[in-house]
């Protein structure tokens, strides 16, 4: 999938501000392009899933740290680069995991959104998904949903990237804490990854988004 999504409209407000904007227009730009997977479905896919997490896990630890490592105002220009090669590596490691479970097609932007950021921001991705039962289906939405859901999670984790760059002014020790918060990350976007793919398997085939009319563009 390569379609490039809009930017999302600019805002004014307390909560608006160029750092989170322009998380989000990487965001959008991410998942404009959902990864392919050369994995082929697996015999025990949990097993598999949890191996390719954790090294993907130890890469994302070793990319954060390394970037993590150049002190005060140089540190804090690393943030985003940083969140921009963490982000690749779990896309990646979300289409494989989803390639493992035998899904036929790719994630699509909605899953990858929710796989990458359910863990740390549950109220952006909560209008990604509907309930089935005892199922979480993960539905398709309109790109004016996508561009707000980007939004809010680009001013959760300009919260969170304000403390992460405090750890940059005590560049070894800030480096390691960096690089064991994107393992810690890495692993829960996996576990997410999982228990979606995982739970749309039991059934034998992977079930295709929901299209709720009000939300076709």
């Amino acid at each position: 999938m390569t379609e490039s999504l809009p930017r999302a409209p600019r805002e004014s407000g307390p909560e608006a501000g160029e750092p989170s904007q322009r998380i989000a227009d990487v965001l959008l730009d991410l998942i404009g392009r959902v990864p392919q997977s050369t994995e082929v479905e697996s015999g025990d896919p949990k097993s598999a899933a949890r191996k390719l997490a954790r090294r993907v896990a130890q890469r994302a630890a070793i990319t954060s740290g390394s970037l993590a490592l150049p002190p005060g105002v140089l540190g804090w220009l690393t943030i985003l680069p940083e969140l921009i090669a963490v982000w690749k590596l779990q896309s990646q490691m979300v289409a494989d995991i989803a390639a493992l479970y035998g899904t036929d097609a790719q994630p699509t932007r909605e899953q990858m959104v929710y796989c990458l950021f359910r863990h740390t921001a549950a109220q952006a991705v909560r209008d990604l998904v509907v309930r089935m039962g005892q199922r979480v289906l993960v539905q398709q939405v309109s790109v004016n949903v996508l561009q707000n859901v980007a939004r809010q999670i680009g001013v959760r984790l300009t919260r969170h990237a304000i403390g992460k760059g405090a750890a940059r002014w005590v560049p070894v020790i800030g480096a390691v804490g960096v690089g064991a918060y994107a393992y810690f990350d890495t692993m829960q976007v996996a576990f997410t990854a999982t228990q979606l793919f995982q739970k749309n398997a039991r059934d034998g085939k992977v079930p295709r988004p929901l299209l709720p009319r009000t939300q076709r563009s």
